[in-house]
C-alpha cells in the first residue's frame, strides 16, 4: 500500500463518528419497520482491493444466497457502499413493511432499495455531519440477485488499488433478518479524510 495506515488515535476517532453514524442508521430503520434493531460493532480496516471480494465472502456461509445494492457516494468523502441481504432477510423485510404475499421482483427491489437508501444514507450523512464534509450520492443499483456471496464482486471489480473499508451488521430482534453493510472510502480520500479526524479530534 502506497499510504499511510490511520493513527490509533485517527482510528478510535473514526469509530467514535462511526459508532455514532451507525447508531443514526439503526434508529432510522428501527422506525420504519417497527422493530429494534441490533447493531454490530463497526469494524474498520485499510484493505487492498484485490482482497475485498475475498473477505466480503467470508462473511456468510458459501452457499447462502444473497441479494446485494450498490450505492457510490462522493464529494469531500468518495467510495462505494455494499448493502448484502440474505433470502430470509428480504422475507423478514416484506413481512414487517406490511406485505402479505410474496413480492414481484420488482417491488422486492424497490423494498430492497429503500432500506438500503436508510441505511447508506443514515451512515454516510452522520459521519459526513460530524465531519462537517460535503456528501453525494448515486442511485443504487442491484448487483447481485439470489446469488453466492462469493459472486458478489467477481464482475463488479471497483476501481481502486485499496480502500478504508468499514464493515456493520444490523439484526432484528425476534427475526432471521440480517444485513451486512460495507462501505468503502476510495484511496484518493484517504488523505483527506485523516486531515478531517485530526481536526475533529483537535476541536472535540
Amino acid at each position: 500500500m502506497n499510504i499511510q495506515s490511520l493513527t490509533a488515535e485517527q482510528t478510535d476517532t473514526l469509530q467514535e463518528i462511526v459508532n455514532i453514524a451507525m447508531g443514526q442508521a439503526g434508529d432510522s430503520l428501527a422506525r420504519v419497520l417497527d422493530n429494534f434493531v441490533q447493531l454490530s460493532v463497526p469494524r474498520i480496516k485499510l484493505i487492498d482491493a484485490a482482497d475485498i471480494g475475498p473477505w466480503i465472502s467470508g462473511l456468510v456461509k458459501s452457499d447462502t444466497l444473497i441479494t446485494a445494492v450498490r450505492q457510490s457516494f462522493h464529494d469531500d468523502l468518495s467510495g462505494e457502499a455494499i448493502t448484502i441481504f440474505s433470502a430470509e432477510g428480504c422475507r423478514d423485510l416484506s413481512d414487517l413493511m406490511g406485505y402479505q404475499t410474496d413480492l414481484d421482483p420488482l417491488t422486492e427491489k424497490e423494498v430492497l432499495f429503500d432500506v438500503s437508501n436508510i441505511l447508506v444514507g443514515a451512515c454516510l450523512n452522520g459521519i459526513a455531519e460530524q465531519l462537517n464534509a460535503n456528501l453525494s450520492f448515486s442511485a443504487p443499483s442491484l448487483i447481485a440477485e439470489n446469488s453466492p456471496i462469493r459472486t458478489l464482486l467477481a464482475e463488479n471489480s471497483l476501481p481502486w488499488d485499496y480502500a478504508l473499508q468499514v464493515e456493520v451488521n444490523f439484526s432484528l430482534e425476534g427475526r432471521n433478518f440480517m444485513s451486512h453493510l460495507i462501505i468503502m472510502m476510495a484511496e484518493d480520500t484517504i488523505g483527506s479524510l485523516q486531515s478531517s479526524l485530526d481536526t475533529f479530534f483537535e476541536t472535540g
